[in-house]
């Protein structure tokens, strides 16, 4: 239990990171393109853990260097299948800003939630009771929380389905590879191939400027060191002690923490239907967090 309470905390820290980092990314679309601003953000975050991984080496005993830790094949194996699915993640929900509303891609960014428990039945994980009936409050509290009144459909909208879809592959993954690996140089790894993909696709795509870049700036500090760098190494710390399913319920809270974040610092105040949202996700995920055992 003490381990499931110190993985759901680091969750929600993560969580807190990704839901002001909104701000970041929107403003940064306006200087640059989705995938320059992705590769340069996921390479600030691969690079800003790099002294931090240096750091914790030096308390290890295991005889290896710095260097020769990078060259375990568990832990490129784990890097590139979790790489692969937030690289599409990661990008389509830029791809989705650029014509979705800030409220609706949150929602459908969000349902994730759904995705997981559904791919977690593929790899045969048991759920508790409770968690189904969490799932469906959770998805009906986002809906009054982000887009309570939203009828229109656009590209924008399939983008964030398919970002959902990759997110769910991704902490997939990040469950079965959390416990054998380092965290920390896992988060490195899928960071820097992130940034390699994101590249890639920008140089035969974009015309990225100076100016657009420098302009980005801090947002891509932001989103790189803190919510590329840090969070998702939260959310692999976290993932080592519960269950993908309830770790993907806490992560639904960063839609929570973006409107409140919009609240405190951009003076937006909250509907009724977006308080209804709040307190709808926040008893989803206490529901989702009660122990109840399967009988044998």
């Amino acid at each position: 239990m003490k381990k499931q309470l110190r993985g759901s905390l680091s969750i929600l820290l993560a969580v807190i990171i990704w839901g002001s980092t909104f701000v970041a990314q929107s403003v940064g679309m306006e200087h640059v393109g989705p995938f320059t601003f992705q590769a340069i953000r996921c390479g600030l975050g691969a690079v800003g853990l790099l002294p931090v991984i240096f750091l914790f080496d030096r308390k290890k005993s295991d005889g290896k260097d710095f260097l020769s830790r990078f060259g375990d094949k568990l832990l490129w194996k784990a890097a590139v299948c979790c790489a692969i699915p937030l690289f599409f993640a990661a990008n389509l929900q830029q791809l989705g800003l650029v014509s979705t509303d800030a409220g609706k891609s949150a929602f459908l960014t969000a349902m994730y939630i759904v995705f997981v428990p559904l791919i977690g039945l593929v790899f045969h994980k048991k759920l508790s009771p409770t968690v189904p009936f969490a799932v469906v409050i959770a998805v009906i509290g986002l809906y009054f929380l982000s887009c309570y009144g939203v009828t229109s459909v656009n590209i924008g909208d399939i983008y964030l389905i398919g970002c959902a879809i990759a997110f769910a592959f991704q902490i997939i993954f990040v469950d079965k590879y959390a416990n054998s690996v380092d965290p920390l140089r896992l988060n490195c790894l899928q960071a820097a191939l992130c940034a390699v993909g994101s590249g890639i696709v920008m140089l035969l795509t974009e015309t990225p400027t100076l100016t657009g870049i420098r302009e980005s700036w801090w947002g891509m500090c932001y989103a790189g060191f803190l919510s590329m760098g840090a969070a998702y190494t939260l959310q692999i710390l976290g993932q080592k002690n519960m269950e993908p399913t309830l770790a993907s319920l806490i992560m639904s809270l960063e839609s929570v923490v973006a409107v409140l974040c919009g609240a405190l610092f951009l003076q937006e105040l909250l509907t009724q239907w977006e308080t209804i949202g709040c307190v709808l996700v926040f008893l989803a995920v206490i529901l989702s967090q009660i122990p109840i055992k399967f009988r044998k």
